[in-house]
């Protein structure tokens, strides 16, 4: 375990989260492989490890070699057990479960324009079949993790934007298929909560990045890091007008834990620091100058379609945080510096 985010995982244990909802308890994760799901078990695993925690953990994959790699350490314990299988079809879990935390999504925007049908598929009939699960277990509790992708292009003119300020969704663009799969995702969610009385709660998270990113991933903030560690520029392939939304890994982590037992049913809230928003071209030039001390810089290299390479359409959306920082949760790290925990992370992981 790397120590940068292994500090991260103490100060979580460390943190105001109400851990007593938890103790004891059976806790289902699914895409438990991803970044966030992966993260979520670790956070159990040392949950027991340092409080005594009692917890079971109930990881879903739905490849077990790569839960070997991403979760070696995790799974010697007794507290782990791993289902794999596709949550596109029936799941049968014999134990009870008292929480759900469902993180399993398409990530990657190659996929999203690649097999846009198999996205919504995993989006929709993977959320409804955990959705009957939560309903057949009786849960104490569900957090669905949607994305600031379900907003689509929200009004410019709005300084702040709130959980219910949903924009436009251009049906015709292929990657629509996450955006669009992560709307009816949440309806489903309020259908549940209101048909069947499923305490479901949505979590809408900002870009998450920090700490225990994994190896694969090649999202921006990925890149970017990755130009810092080698010390070679950073090549924008649009202009960088799109505003951005970010959050720390270990902040999203604290979100998602105080959802679980503490948000409404129903509700959707906003994970994010209001603080870390900035323009893609900005974030870059940041990372350029603060966080690599100015070793690299910033070219551009526009391709005459950007977005049949799979990037977002061009947002401008500053989203607030007023709804979940009433639940006493606020954001603690700022940009550069989860640029730099994440940097000194993946650092780690080299050597």
């Amino acid at each position: 375990m790397h120590s940068i985010l292994e500090e991260d995982l103490e100060l979580i244990i460390k943190s105001d989260i109400a851990w007593e909802n938890y103790r004891n308890k059976t806790i289902l994760i699914t895409g438990a492989t991803g970044l966030i799901g992966s993260l979520l078990v670790k956070t159990f695993v040392r949950f027991n490890r340092i409080s005594q925690g009692n917890v079971l953990i109930i990881a879903v994959v739905r490849n077990g070699e790569k839960a070997k790699r991403i979760l070696g350490e995790e799974l010697k314990e007794a507290e782990v057990k791993v289902y794999v299988g596709d949550i596109t079809e029936d799941i049968y879990i014999e134990e009870d479960i008292d929480y759900i935390f469902h993180t399993a999504s398409v990530t990657a925007s190659k996929i999203m324009v690649e097999n846009p049908v198999e996205t919504i598929e995993v989006s929709y009939q993977g959320t409804n079949n955990i959705l009957k699960l939560a309903r057949q277990k009786s849960v104490k509790g569900m957090v669905y993790v949607s994305s600031m992708e379900a907003y689509g292009i929200s009004n410019p003119e709005l300084e702040f934007v709130e959980e219910k300020d949903l924009g436009y969704i251009d049906l015709a663009n292929v990657r629509s298929s996450y955006s669009e799969g992560k709307r009816i995702c949440e309806c489903l969610c309020t259908a549940y909560m209101s048909e069947y009385q499923v305490p479901v709660t949505i979590a809408r998270l900002a870009q998450t990045f920090g700490a225990g990113i994994l190896e694969t991933d090649n999202r921006v903030y990925a890149q970017f890091a990755k130009s810092v560690i080698d010390e070679k520029d950073i090549i924008l392939h649009t202009d960088g007008l799109s505003e951005g939304n970010y959050c720390y890994t270990r902040d999203v982590i604290r979100g998602l834990l105080i959802l679980g037992y503490l948000g409404e049913s129903g509700q959707a809230y906003n994970v994010v620091n209001s603080e870390s928003h900035m323009q893609i071209r900005e974030m870059a030039q940041l990372v350029a100058e603060k966080v690599s001390d100015g070793k690299i810089k910033v070219i551009y290299d526009i391709p005459d379609n950007p977005l049949k390479y799979g990037y977002a359409p061009p947002v401008k959306m500053h989203l607030s945080s007023r709804k979940i920082n009433a639940l006493g949760w606020k954001a603690e790290v700022g940009l550069e510096e989860a640029y730099k925990r994440m940097i000194a992370d993946m650092k780690e992981g080299i050597q």
